[in-house]
């Protein structure tokens, strides 16, 4: 083999080495996973629950102290009955917590009635005892008028004292087992059985009366009530929303009846 034959090939060699050391280099290695143990997994979910909850992280600790206690095989009575106390005083704080947040989750912020999820929940159960004790229910829908006009004029601060008065006049006319909701902006819902309201025009009128009253002192406006009212018969039931329906059609009648009026007058 002549020296240039010879050197050929162990170019060629060398290439091909080259090669398939960059084929290797290219190669891609697999990645290996490392997953954490169910105990070590366990114990960071456990970790950010307690970040999130410091009530809970309270039950919890005294839980872990009786664990302790019962692992290391040394009745202390004493030391048991101090971890059951703490836990039953952090349960106790957190189920109030929890009470709490139910009712704000279900409360008007402004007024303290029912929001809307809340009277639906209230309404929908009394309508079931009412179907069952065979009793008439009263829906009211009451929607405060003008009050796009005292927001434009004098601010939203009037305008929420505005719905505050109202929600005042109407606690003032019905009684505690009512339901009382702000169904949101300026309209309001009262439910409440029949029995308890032997005259549907002494009411309204005692509630006009109150609204009147709550803007006595008032020079700049005046509030009033556009009110539509439904019926709940259990010989005829109907749902809750058909209800709801009927006393807001009813509701706008009235208001344009109202409307009508005042225009006619001028």
């Amino acid at each position: 083999m002549s020296h240039s034959r010879v050197r050929r090939a162990a170019e060629s060699n060398g290439m091909e080495a080259s090669s398939q050391a960059q084929a290797a280099s290219s190669r891609v290695t697999p990645i290996r996973r490392s997953y954490p143990r169910k105990d070590t997994l366990e114990s960071v979910i456990s970790s950010a629950v307690r970040v999130e909850d410091n009530e809970l992280d309270n039950i919890l600790s005294a839980l872990d102290e009786l664990a302790t206690i019962a692992k290391s095989k040394r009745f202390d009575s004493t030391a048991v009955d101090d971890a059951l106390k703490k836990a039953a005083v952090w349960a106790v704080k957190q189920s109030l917590l929890d009470r709490e947040i139910r009712s704000l989750a279900i409360t008007d912020e402004l007024t303290g009635f029912f929001n809307r999820r809340g009277f639906l929940a209230a309404a929908t159960q009394e309508l079931k005892l009412a179907h069952r004790d065979k009793q008439s229910v009263l829906l009211l829908f009451c929607d405060v008028d003008h009050m796009k006009a005292v927001n434009d004029a004098y601010g939203h601060k009037e305008g929420d004292l505005a719905l505050i008065r109202t929600a005042d006049a109407l606690e003032e006319s019905f009684r505690d087992s009512d339901v009382l909701a702000r169904l949101g902006g300026d309209e309001f819902a009262v439910l409440a059985w029949e029995a308890s309201i032997p005259d549907l025009q002494t009411i309204l009128g005692r509630l006009e009366k109150n609204i009147q009253k709550a803007t006595e002192d008032e020079s700049r406006y005046k509030l009033s009530l556009s009110i539509g009212v439904a019926r709940y018969d259990p010989e005829v039931p109907v749902a809750l929303a058909e209800l709801m329906s009927q006393a807001d059609k009813d509701m706008y009648k009235h208001k344009h009846r109202r409307s009508y009026a005042a225009s006619s007058q001028q």
